[in-house]
């Protein structure tokens, strides 16, 4: 291979980078050189990277006894640690499809200590040989969200065409204002352009195509919500009004249920229930305490306590 000085130096600083363990011996042999000319190249590269610490995130490459070969450390490099955290969280949320998650995994490998990503690889090798993804009607999660949030940032007009829960086919043009994700999906809040009076939600999977209008969304007309506050409030993205209300949780952990509602409080306690009070948006919150089964009695408001105690019925006389 025929390269100046400098283009090895360059070569062997991104081949490290990527997480090669650089054999003096064999790149001699590759780039036709002495061995004395590479070790001449790693040192001007260690020096460089000696004189510009702050620059390059204190990398440095290390020498290793064990195989004789020189590999790249540097700060900014995720610890196996975080970068085993970090791929359980994406293995778990199943959102992306499986070339995604693969794709996502192999970049956040590259930020790691080459010695550890064997290691990884062992850990992660079953879970994503199980991995079974959400389903998708749109080409990528990914993209689509990237566009949705390039429009956000932007301010501009969009059109979807989107597949409902039940799989009717609709088309919605709308002014979008977040995303958010929660449950294994990734969600568009936006507005109706011909009725801005109170957010939607839409899954962005289910967005099959969008366009992006040349219109902007004019200053001061967007309406204002907090998406902190949405998310404390809302289970499974499910609109409806705000509103609060108590239960009685005799199951076997009530933090787990402090944990699935963010506004939930203990009020009360008896020997065998707590009295649990939570702000919470839409009927999300009825599907979460039916999965509860007799471990929940809901005690107000009263509209509420009907609407259970109907839909329990309902329910019994399917049996």
């Amino acid at each position: 291979m025929n390269s100046t000085r400098y283009e090895r130096v360059l070569e062997l600083f991104f081949r490290a980078l990527r997480g090669e363990a650089l054999s003096v011996q064999k790149l001699a042999d590759e780039y036709g050189v002495s061995t004395k000319s590479i070790t001449r190249t790693v040192n001007e590269l260690k020096a460089f990277l000696a004189n510009h610490r702050e620059l390059v995130g204190n990398a440095e490459l290390q020498y290793s006894n064990r195989d004789r070969r020189y590999r790249l450390c540097m700060d900014e490099f995720l610890s196996s640690s975080e970068l085993f955290a970090a791929i359980e969280v994406l293995i778990g949320s199943r959102a992306f499809s499986k070339m995604e998650l693969l794709a996502l995994i192999d970049k956040m490998k590259r930020f790691t200590m080459p010695n550890d990503r064997h290691l990884l690889d062992n850990m992660i090798r079953r879970e994503l040989y199980h991995y079974a993804e959400v389903k998708h009607d749109c080409d990528s999660v990914q993209e689509t969200l990237w566009r949705l949030v390039t429009c956000i940032e932007d301010r501009r007009e969009i059109t979807v065409e989107y597949y409902r829960m039940d799989r009717t086919w609709v088309t919605h043009r709308l002014w979008p204002a977040s995303v958010m994700f929660t449950d294994y999906y990734f969600y568009l809040i936006a507005f109706k352009a011909d009725d801005t009076t109170k957010p939607v939600y839409f899954r962005v999977d289910r967005i099959k195509h969008m366009t992006e209008h040349r219109g902007h969304i004019p200053p001061g007309k967007m309406p204002g919500f907090d998406e902190g506050q949405l998310r404390q409030r809302s289970l499974f993205m499910w609109p409806g009004k705000l509103r609060s209300i108590q239960f009685e949780f005799s199951g076997p952990s009530v933090q787990a249920v402090l944990d699935k509602l963010p506004t939930a409080r203990i009020i009360g306690r008896s020997e065998r229930s707590y009295l649990i009070e939570a702000e919470v948006y839409g009927d999300g919150i009825k599907m979460w305490l039916l999965s509860q089964g007799a471990w929940v009695k809901v005690v107000s408001p009263p509209d509420f306590v009907e609407d259970m105690r109907e839909t329990i019925c309902r329910m019994g006389q399917r049996y």
